[in-house]
């Protein structure tokens, strides 16, 4: 006689891995990383291999203190180092990031249980840690590597610099207003900021990458640019310009769009991304940030279980119990 077996769900698995999506994100961070080298020099390379070790070891040691399976082979905490490193000034000293990385991973990772418990994105966790710890440094941004004279020299980013007005004549009452940094040195990373922020062109191209291996869901990447550039052009200001500034691109593509922290339903990622796109808004507009990025995945992540529940579907034939009792 044949042995029924029951088992709980899935019943049915598929081929891809938390360690293949988390190769996938990788892959799609190498454009990123080989601008933020070209742009800002081989710090940036540095920057980014000491917060992907530092991760790495961080998620290693815990486990092994608490006695816990060890996941590092799932590629997750490299990943996190990655990103944090992509959202750090060039010139940040070493130890500000391992401290930055210790966040993201002991703090906001792996003591709420490891990957898939983690209730807000590590990476973004880190850098705001760092960004209210170290202000200075962590507002002190390099111009790219081929600008540099003999010292040093630092600008503002893109959205914290000043515009230029120009007029025609002495007589001219309405100058011309033009943007401090042109459009096609913020497509291909040619200004100040977070080493991976600057360059619209690599993080488009990682993004159509994760698109199209079905990695990510656009859903939350359109809503969250999209409702930016719609209350940036409600509001009469310019567009383009702030959809390629700052961290606007990496956050949308590649935090927002987070599987632990954001919304699992189709209409909560359109949701997630509509509230990321008022907050960044906001800020940046209303707040004493030039940049509200961060803040507003941050934000958004603490509301992900409530749209999770506002905007779940409804199982086929599903009954609630009032109308149970009004028929019977």
């Amino acid at each position: 006689m044949e042995k029924l077996i029951v088992s709980p769900s899935p019943h049915q698995r598929g081929s891809v891995t938390t360690q293949k999506i988390m190769l996938f994100v990788i892959i799609a961070l190498l454009p990123a990383i080989v601008a933020a080298t070209v742009i800002f020099g081989i710090r940036a390379l540095l920057l980014v291999l000491v917060c992907t070790a530092s991760s790495v070891l961080f998620e290693f040691l815990c486990r092994k203190l608490m006695k816990r399976d060890n996941t590092i082979s799932d590629l997750s905490a490299a990943v996190t180092g990655i990103l944090l490193a992509l959202n750090l000034p060039v010139n940040l000293p070493f130890w500000m990031a391992v401290l930055g990385s210790f966040v993201a991973i002991v703090i906001v990772k792996q003591l709420f249980g490891g990957i898939g418990q983690n209730f807000a994105n590590p990476a973004i966790v880190g850098r705001i840690v760092l960004m209210l710890s170290f202000t200075p440094y962590m507002s002190s941004w390099l111009k790219p590597f081929w600008y540099k004279t003999a010292d040093l020299t630092t600008s503002p980013t893109p959205l914290a610099a000043e515009w230029v007005v120009s007029y025609s004549s002495s007589s001219d009452f309405v100058g011309k207003i033009t943007p401090p940094v042109s459009y096609m040195d913020l497509f291909l990373g040619k200004t100040g900021g977070c080493i991976g922020e600057t360059c619209a062109l690599a993080l488009l191209i990682g993004g159509l990458f994760l698109v199209v291996t079905k990695v990510i869901s656009p859903s939350t990447p359109i809503a969250f640019v999209g409702t930016v550039a719609v209350l940036t052009f409600i509001f009469k200001g310019d567009v383009l310009y702030q959809v390629l500034s700052g961290g606007l691109l990496l956050g949308a593509i590649f935090m927002a769009t987070d599987y632990v922290t954001t919304p699992i339903t189709t209409k909560g990622k359109i949701v997630f991304g509509i509230g990321c796109g008022i907050i960044t808004f906001l800020i940046r507009n209303f707040g004493g940030f030039p940049e509200g990025v961060s803040f507003a995945i941050l934000l958004m992540n603490l509301l992900t279980p409530y749209i999770d529940k506002l905007t779940k579907t409804r199982p086929f034939g599903f009954v609630k119990n009032k109308e149970v009792k009004q028929n019977g």
